[in-house]
């Protein structure tokens, strides 16, 4: 029985589990279950009990779980030796402060560089430092964060790549890259969010590099759904691509939309899924909406 906590994907079995704690049921129907199929945004205690009671999970967020927020992927970038920019972390800025006292030169890096909180997506919660009265203002929203619990940021090394980053997204074993553009070459942030253009045609032979890299990274973790960000600079030979950060959620434009996503995740799933010699039986399957029960 392939049980689906996705509303998107038709399991023989379908709960929905959105806003609310796995209870005796769900954990029964995954006990019973030969795979669990789990939304793109469930939660750390869904994801557990769904490994401790099924030995088929998708999609695999491990590493995500491993190795949270910012500050973890930091943590996973070093261990797996893989080119990202200098980086140093801080879990606040008490620890921050700590590390000035001792520091004679007072900071890890010369300005610019860049400035991330441990949280945040879209580029919202990253910035361009380039001055030292910059820096006491974002250290002071620092302070302020902390007064609500959130906490940790990351100062990286600036790498000027001519206001564009690289997406690479993953799902399943279908790869898709687009470069994301600023109209301004000295534009820091290029989001889409920040008004980047994508352009899924340039430089297809770095688009291949971070493609290579992406995959054999997710070999090692296993990851089988994130967006990679990477970054190429503009430096005369330095032509790696950086690993900037992973994204378990994820812009669709840059993949033709949300109905083109899901229909090349339903398919991903459905290959998974035969991967491991399951099939579902049937996609008229009644849903079963256990909400709010």
């Amino acid at each position: 029985m392939i049980l689906s906590f996705h509303p998107l994907f038709e399991g023989e079995t379908n709960i929905v589990c959105a806003g609310r704690k796995p209870g005796p049921e769900d954990i029964a129907a995954m006990q019973a279950a030969a795979a669990v199929i789990l939304p793109q945004g469930c939660r750390q205690e869904l994801y557990e009990i769904a490994g401790k009671s099924c030995p088929l999970v998708f999609p695999n967020y491990d590493t995500r779980f491993d190795y949270p927020d910012k500050i973890g992927q930091i943590l996973l970038f070093q261990k797996q030796n893989v080119l990202f920019p200098r980086s140093v972390t801080f879990a606040d800025t008490r620890a921050f402060n700590r590390y000035r006292r001792r520091q004679p030169e007072g900071l890890p890096l010369d300005f610019p560089f860049v400035f991330k909180f441990n949280w945040g997506g879209e580029g919202e919660t990253v910035h361009l430092v380039p001055s030292a009265k910059q820096f006491e203002e974002i250290l002071a929203m620092a302070g302020e964060f902390e007064q609500t619990g959130q906490r940790g940021f990351i100062i990286q090394a600036f790498i000027p790549s001519g206001g564009r980053t690289l997406r690479v997204t993953v799902i399943g074993q279908t790869v898709i890259s687009y470069w994301r553009v600023q109209k301004d070459k000295n534009a820091f942030a290029a989001s889409v969010a920040k008004g980047a253009e994508i352009d899924p045609e340039s430089d297809p032979d770095r688009q291949a590099r971070a493609v290579a890299a992406a995959q054999r990274f997710c070999r090692r973790t296993r990851i089988n759904l994130a967006g990679f960000d990477f970054l190429y600079s503009t430096i005369p030979g330095d032509d790696d691509p950086y690993l900037l950060e992973i994204n378990y959620f994820f812009g669709r434009r840059g993949l033709g939309g949300s109905e083109k996503y899901y229909a090349v995740l339903i398919k991903e799933i459905d290959d998974w899924l035969a991967r491991h010699g399951q099939v579902v039986g049937s996609r008229t399957a009644d849903t079963k909406s256990q909400a709010g029960r």
